[in-house]
């Protein structure tokens, strides 16, 4: 892919904004070496923790473990306070960086408000549907920012999260995206030995996440239809996005990321064939798109969460002049054109190295705008899925259309609900609508 057809694509109005990642992103190709070692400093960065589950308490326990970095926790919020207790529980053998006392631990669905008042740098990760009014909220407060991915389900949280991108260039902050295969040496010398046209010019390619089922937390008692749903956000679309965005953007990031591009149009399929007796779901469980990029190029996306099957979360892509898998790239003979040698790293870690280097020697680094092109480019085919037909990128873009309530509290209505026997419905083609 050359240089020239990676820049045609910022002629693009939202396209434009949303791949500064081009240039960014691939950052890049400059930085894609070595993980950079902290130097020792007596300035703290405070961390704030939005989102104490899993995923945030991973994130946390690396920002923590950055090498030669004055860190401490001071304020974490969770919708649950088990969550915060849990997390704190994790960090325990870090007791020097732990400084959260009760009076900094804020549950609820506001308490992110308040972790913003005692920290530098913040973790977003919180279910994604809420993740672009947070990220909008910690730039304005002046906040460096790691937020996990997708950045949004929906145009309205695209937008905002553009905007939040732009307003975080003016205050000279720092935003990683937890996109993390853009933080492994892997990736990032396999995109470079494409750079130099090893393989020509990529004419195609499939991504897939094939995998097995998803978790589910069973309706406790005494609880709201919108704690019910919170506590359960994969499965509902307002606050995952599906399955295509909370998973498989990992590997559509990656496709954005090789063609230096996001897509035209998206075309494809879905539904939901296991449906679990006591489990009920808004989302689909498989789902099945072309990607149109810029050129013609092609890229065929898969999804599924079916228990049994063979399993595949990979990305390849032919070139005119041979297949690139991630480590190595052959001729169309089969013969070796190149293979990583490269030592093994964690991208989980390494991005969080490098964000820190970043505020700390105050280098420019800010991924949130390829974080919303492959966010939306996942709700661009978890749309055509949705509604059966092809849907355009900027199109899609312009409807400003939103999933997420207003004003929520617990006592609030979610967008969906349960019918008389405990399901929900799900998208059909014949009746979803977008605006």
């Amino acid at each position: 892919m050359s240089v020239s057809r990676e820049t045609s694509a910022l002629s693009h109005l939202s396209r434009r904004d949303a791949l500064k990642a081009a240039g960014i992103a691939g950052a890049t190709l400059a930085s894609m070496r070595a993980v950079h070692a902290q130097s020792p400093s007596s300035d703290v960065i405070r961390i704030g923790l939005i989102g104490a589950g899993g995923r945030g308490t991973g994130a946390l326990q690396q920002a923590l473990s950055v090498p030669g970095s004055n860190v401490k926790v001071t304020a974490i919020a969770d919708a649950f306070g088990d969550h915060i207790k849990g997390a704190i529980k994790a960090v325990e053998s870090m007791a020097d960086k732990v400084d959260v006392p009760e009076d900094r631990q804020f549950q609820g669905l506001d308490g992110y408000k308040k972790v913003l008042e005692h920290c530098d740098l913040v973790i977003l990760a919180t279910p994604p549907g809420f993740r672009p009014f947070h990220f909008e909220e910690a730039v304005k407060a002046g906040k460096n920012v790691f937020m996990e991915k997708p950045v949004c389900v929906d145009s309205f949280g695209a937008q905002i999260c553009l905007r939040a991108a732009k307003m975080a260039d003016e205050k000279n902050l720092k935003v990683v995206v937890g996109l993390q295969r853009r933080y492994d040496d892997k990736y990032r010398q396999t995109l470079a030995r494409v750079r130099e046209g090893l393989a020509g010019d990529i004419i195609g390619g499939q991504v897939y996440w094939n995998g097995g089922g998803i978790w589910y937390r069973p309706r406790q008692p005494n609880t709201t239809e919108m704690q019910f749903q919170v506590n359960n956000w994969y499965h509902f679309n307002w606050l995952c996005g599906d399955h295509i965005c909370e998973q498989h953007v990992h590997n559509i990031d990656i496709a954005n990321w090789f063609l230096g591009q996001s897509p035209l149009s998206a075309y494809g399929v879905g539904g939901r064939q296991n449906r679990v007796p006591g489990q009920p779901s808004e989302i689909y469980d498989h789902h099945a798109v072309n990607f149109s990029y810029p050129g013609g190029v092609m890229i065929a996306s898969q999804c599924r969460q079916f228990p049994g099957g063979d399993g595949r979360v990979n990305e390849e892509f032919q070139g005119t002049k041979g297949i690139i898998k991630i480590g190595e790239i052959t001729d169309y003979a089969g013969k070796v054109l190149w293979k990583y040698d490269g030592e093994s790293t964690n991208p989980y870690q390494v991005e969080h190295d490098e964000l820190h280097d970043a505020i700390r020697n105050n280098k420019p680094l800010n991924n949130a705008y390829y974080g919303v092109s492959s966010s939306f480019s996942s709700v661009l085919g978890r749309t055509a899925t949705y509604t059966g037909k092809e849907v355009g990128y900027e199109d899609l873009m312009k409807t400003n259309f939103r999933t997420m309530p207003e004003n929520i509290t617990w006592e609030t209505t979610p967008p969906v609900v349960p019918d008389k026997d405990g399901n929900y419905p799900l998208p059909m083609p014949a009746s979803y609508k977008i605006a």
